[in-house]
């Protein structure tokens, strides 16, 4: 059985490298860069979905499956047009309908940065704000009745943009659990890598889902 990680915006597969550390398990994880999926394609959140479903169906098996603020959505997205190719699903700071006000200010900081910041995932600076634009009007609120895989719905305590809306998502989903983890932001996966692995752990392999102390 696979387990599939899907980094966020600006991140790369190697910011999982710590969490696959800890849990053990990098033999049996999938970690596609979302950068290179959507190569030589225009840059659209359409696009990069149909690219990331195809890699999904590639696998040929059930999966768990993991992803991370934009990862996270793509997830979400694919485990509702897809529930039967779904073992597990675990969500991180992932946005069910997306903030129109967060994705124009980010936008706006994307503009202002240099596009040398933006090389790691191998998109450029305007293919970032073409995917946060194609991205607004993403909602996924009528489809999350067809999720019925277990579901680990996580956020950063300190991640104030994305704790109300993951607690949403949590009570929006039939076979959920909520979990805060402390110390970390948006970015758990790289923030508290450790913590986050152990929920993963009993989660993905085990089935049972228990809070992190």
């Amino acid at each position: 059985m696979k387990q599939v990680y899907v980094h966020g915006l600006g991140q790369t597969p190697a910011s999982w490298d710590k969490v696959l550390e800890a849990l053990g398990t990098a033999s049996s994880a999938v970690c596609p860069h979302l950068g290179k999926l959507i190569q030589h394609q225009e840059v659209s959140y359409d696009n990069l979905y149909r690219a990331f479903a195809d890699f999904c169906d590639g696998l040929g098996e059930p999966v768990d499956l993991c992803g991370l603020s934009l990862g996270g959505v793509l997830a979400l997205h694919y485990a509702a047009e897809h529930p039967e190719k779904i073992r597990s699903l675990a969500l991180i700071a992932a946005p069910y309908k997306m903030p129109k006000r967060l994705l124009r200010l980010q936008n706006v900081v994307f503009r202002l940065m240099p596009e040398k910041a933006f090389g790691q995932m191998g998109l450029g600076k305007w293919d970032f704000i073409r995917l946060c634009r194609s991205m607004m009007d993403l909602d996924f609120t009528p489809v999350l009745e067809k999720i019925s895989c277990p579901t680990a719905v996580i956020c950063g305590k300190k991640d104030g943009a994305n704790r109300k809306v993951c607690k949403e998502l949590s009570t929006k989903l039939r076979n959920s659990q909520f979990f805060f983890v402390d110390g970390a932001g948006h970015e758990v996966n790289t923030q508290a890598p450790e913590k986050l692995a152990e929920i993963l752990a009993q989660f993905c392999f085990w089935g049972s889902l228990q809070s992190v102390h």
